[in-house]
């Protein structure tokens, strides 16, 4: 674990992709705001699926299947151009 003040620490020890990865979050948002939010809650938020479920009031079935689609968003966004 690392505590919050250090995971947000933005400068030259950036890990490489943090930028990119928050562009993709951002376009991820304009297209899927609930899909955005499901992925902030359960990795950024530390919540549970059963608790982002709660908070967003959606079922725990929905978290998981819209965060599946939103890797698989996230993951071709990052990785487009790589090859």
């Amino acid at each position: 674990m690392i505590p919050l003040d250090e995971a947000v620490l933005i400068g030259p020890d950036t890990p490489a992709g943090l930028p990119e990865l928050d562009a993709a979050l951002e376009r991820l948002a304009a297209q899927d705001q609930r899909k955005s939010e499901i992925v902030e809650l359960l990795c950024f938020g530390g919540l549970t699926y059963d608790e982002t479920a709660a908070a967003l009031k959606i079922s725990p079935a929905t978290v998981h299947r819209e965060i599946k689609l939103a890797k698989a968003w996230l993951h071709r966004e990052l990785t487009r151009g790589a090859a």
